[in-house]
């Protein structure tokens, strides 16, 4: 223990500051951590709640063996005393101590050492207490015939998934009626014209509330049958192309036109040493592909009329 505590003495004094973000500043801290001598200080603006720290992660990273962490109480450090042993643990894998300037602990003395082992076993035994604790209720509970949860659901029992279902379709209409504005102007315009999944992505862009396109869809056609949304909303949208859909038919038409003379089998060779990907993301072209998308470019009018697969040979 003597050599820890010479160790310790050769090694920097590391300060950590933390506030919330709800507090003042680290000020105060950092002047006592100063008259403690420390040579280096850490600040970091974070709930005590909050394990993930990277300026903390980054100091355990950094501190060399023989240093000490110094905090000016442990609840700047730790959000439990498990959290707090286990960041002890790391510093002593590398070597180093912590010290806590108005708790009595310190891992570079023979008391240190001894309180934070009175702490380990506190810990230890606040584990053992609420794990017990927990398994004495179930076993009451199940011993008096009170098992968590809804029976009727456990039972599946129809009636009881009807009485909930219901419930949770009226709780989810409630809230969709009181936030109205916010959504359905925006269906009103894109629909049917637009697919529900465009539809969603407009929603999801500017709304916390994220909707599927079941939900939308349900949610719709349940607002419909209320009078509430004319039922046009539920229409097929148009098939629309994509962009790469687009680029494609635009391509294949060209080559065409160029070479009138030109076979289906030939077209996708060109297409394949232009290193172009077929609709289905394939390097290969078959002929179905080139075909189709000529029969595409006929009927959007790209090119000349006798652009309709028909007059190409394989």
């Amino acid at each position: 223990m003597v050599s820890k505590t010479k160790a310790s003495r050769r090694g920097r004094l590391r300060g950590y500051a933390r506030v919330s973000t709800e507090e003042q500043g680290t000020d105060p801290q950092l002047s006592e951590l100063r008259a403690a001598g420390c040579q280096a200080i850490e600040q970091e603006h974070a709930s005590g709640a909050d394990e993930n720290r990277p300026v903390l992660a980054n100091l355990l990273k950094e501190i060399q063996p023989g240093d000490t962490l110094v905090v000016i109480r442990i609840d700047r450090l730790a959000r439990s005393v498990s959290h707090l042993l286990r960041v002890i643990d790391q510093l002593e894998q590398k070597g180093a101590h912590f010290r806590s300037l108005r708790d009595p602990i310190d891992t570079g003395s023979p008391q240190g050492v001894f309180q934070l082992q009175v702490l380990g076993a506190v810990a230890q035994l606040e584990r053992a207490l609420i794990s017990e604790r927990t398994k004495a209720g179930i076993k009451s509970a199940r011993e008096k015939g009170r098992i968590s949860g809804n029976p009727g659901l456990r039972a599946r029992d129809p009636k009881a998934i009807m009485v909930v279902a219901s419930a949770r379709r009226k709780g989810h209409m409630d809230r969709v009626l009181l936030d109205l504005d916010s959504w359905l102007p925006t269906v009103r315009d894109l629909r049917p014209m637009r697919s529900w999944g465009y539809v969603i992505r407009a929603l999801n862009s500017k709304s916390e509330v994220q909707w599927t396109t079941e939900k939308l869809r349900r949610t719709v056609r349940r607002l419909a049958a209320e009078g509430i949304v004319d039922k046009s909303l539920l229409g097929r949208s148009p098939v629309r192309m994509s962009d790469a859909g687009e680029h494609l038919t635009k391509l294949v038409a060209g080559i065409a036109a160029a070479g009138p003379d030109l076979t289906l089998r030939e077209i996708a060779s060109q297409l394949e040493s232009m290193e172009e990907r077929s609709p289905n993301g394939s390097a290969h072209w078959n002929t179905s592909s080139v075909r189709n998308l000529l029969r595409q470019a006929a009927r959007r009018g790209l090119g000349p009329k006798a652009i309709s697969g028909e007059a190409f040979n394989v």
